[in-house]
């Protein structure tokens, strides 16, 4: 995969999160997805950046517009924290399942909006969720 274009923000606040949807929709309609597409791909990134702030205590958001070796074009978004971390990932990503009151459809639901998922953590060392959307 190469890069070619990236940038990363902070995600610490409530408000960055806005900040994050906006800048994921504006990198899609620039990489010209859909409008279906770009809502797919905003909608997984406001789960994560939530995850981020809430869970995470805080971290970045890195956002590429990436091409492939059959010159395919997409964004891929990676999220970055150094929080408690995810001590049981079979149930963080089974739908349902929350520790904050919430409906439970986050990394499950960002999963199955994106072409690409993946997600690494140690508990007390933090989570990196990486998504890759194909135009």
């Amino acid at each position: 995969m190469r890069v070619l274009r990236s940038e990363t923000m902070p995600l610490r606040l409530k408000d960055d999160i806005v900040l994050a949807r906006q800048l994921v929709r504006a990198r899609a309609v620039e990489a010209g997805f859909s409008l279906v597409d770009q809502t797919r791909l905003v909608t997984a990134a406001s789960e994560v950046a939530r995850n981020t702030v809430d869970h995470g205590g805080g971290g970045t958001m890195t956002v590429e517009l990436v091409s492939n070796d059959r010159g395919d074009t997409g964004l891929r978004l990676t999220f970055d924290d150094h929080g408690p971390g995810i001590p049981d990932m079979e149930l963080a990503l089974r739908d349902g399942y929350t520790t904050r009151g919430g409906l439970g459809l986050g990394l499950g639901g960002a999963r199955r909006l994106v072409n690409e998922f993946e997600i690494s953590s140690e508990p007390g060392m933090g989570t990196r969720v990486v998504v890759v959307r194909w135009r």
